[in-house]
């Protein structure tokens, strides 16, 4: 089976594309051979060995989406692929679009809806957790300067200031935020959401859900090592019901459709978890769920198949992962060769 994965830059801010990769390719059923869709010449997958038998450079979803299906499909006429799992929260509402295009070409997807999608964007994340009573940190919207200066006063310091799509910045006055502010606004755009700093210890669940309402798969996870970007560079699956419980609880309510990963904050002022974000994809980390033994990213694949997917019933407790730095060694003419054809 031929699968189109994008996400590919294992960098200190991790793509999802690798570890899916990896998952992928130690299931028994599906054969997968993973063609690499990728935005930047220099992302690490595609000089990884044993991870793409090919790489094609695909235009950002920005740049038009009649584009990004027209290489798709040129794409397409010549490895014959499957399925495509985009894995970065920006290019996800494109590939929704795309869904029925690709469908007729005969690539399949398992996606949420935009409608399921929109729910959980972080400027909508505190309405649906108010409604379904789950525990949230206090958050204010703010879609101009004039909004952040007029909100300003509402502040208890510290907070964070995040981006509607990545980055997040803690502030610790007034002129931090407006700092991050600009800074967020410059490369993502508006609104910007300032958000109650909680403090505490920080835990992740990668997760499955069918589209009915059902969790077909989830691991929790502590981080126990975080970088200054905020990324859990190691991080161990716990057995926590209440966490998981949650996590049950956010999936039924969206009748989530695909992989996702739920960021919580355990408080250390209460000792309750608050959910600070869902993103929607798998993580990073997804490699620990499948080493735990709960292989999401193949129970994706074969959900979409309408083969009959059982819940995961358990996992692995105890199982741990570090990040590594690794210098990957190649030809500058085997990089000359991606950059002028598009092709590897």
């Amino acid at each position: 089976m031929k699968i189109g994965l994008t996400g590919l830059n294992a960098t200190d801010n991790p793509g999802p594309g690798v570890p899916v990769a990896r998952s992928l390719k130690e299931s028994e059923s599906l054969n997968a051979d993973i063609i690499g869709l990728i935005y930047d010449t220099l992302e690490p997958g595609v000089y990884m060995k044993d991870i793409a038998s090919k790489s094609y450079l695909i235009p950002y979803p920005s740049s038009g989406l009649e584009n990004l299906y027209e290489r798709l499909k040129g794409i397409h006429s010549k490895e014959k692929l499957d399925f495509i799992i985009p894995n970065l929260d920006s290019e996800i509402p494109g590939f929704i679009k795309l869904e029925p295009k690709l469908n007729e070409l005969g690539i399949k997807m398992f996606l949420p809806t935009l409608e399921q999608f929109n729910m959980r964007s972080k400027d909508k994340l505190f309405d649906f957790c108010t409604k379904n009573k789950i525990k949230v940190p206090k958050n204010i919207l703010v879609s101009s300067f004039q909004d952040l200066n007029s909100a300003s006063k509402d502040f208890q310091y510290p907070v964070v200031v995040k981006g509607i799509f990545y980055d997040a910045y803690i502030a610790n006055n007034h002129e931090e935020v407006v700092t991050a502010f600009k800074k967020i606004s410059l490369k993502w755009g508006l609104p910007i959401i300032i958000q109650e700093h909680l403090k505490g210890s920080e835990y992740n669940v990668v997760a499955l859900g069918d589209g009915t309402g059902r969790t077909i798969g989830a691991v929790p996870m502590r981080k126990m090592y975080i970088t200054e970007k905020g990324k859990g560079w190691a991080g161990i699956s716990i057995d926590d019901k209440n966490l998981l419980q949650i996590s049950y609880q956010v999936i039924e309510a969206m009748k989530w459709r695909s992989g996702l990963e739920l960021e919580f904050i355990k408080s250390a002022a209460t000792n309750e978890f608050y959910l600070l974000e869902i993103n929607p994809r798998f993580p990073a980390w997804v490699y620990l769920g499948t080493a735990a033994g709960q292989n999401m990213p193949e129970a994706m694949i074969k959900l979409a198949l309408k083969e009959k997917v059982e819940p995961y019933t358990s996992f692995k407790v105890g199982t741990m992962f570090v990040r590594s730095a690794w210098d990957l060694i190649t030809d500058i003419n085997v990089f000359e060769k991606f950059t002028v054809n598009g092709e590897l």
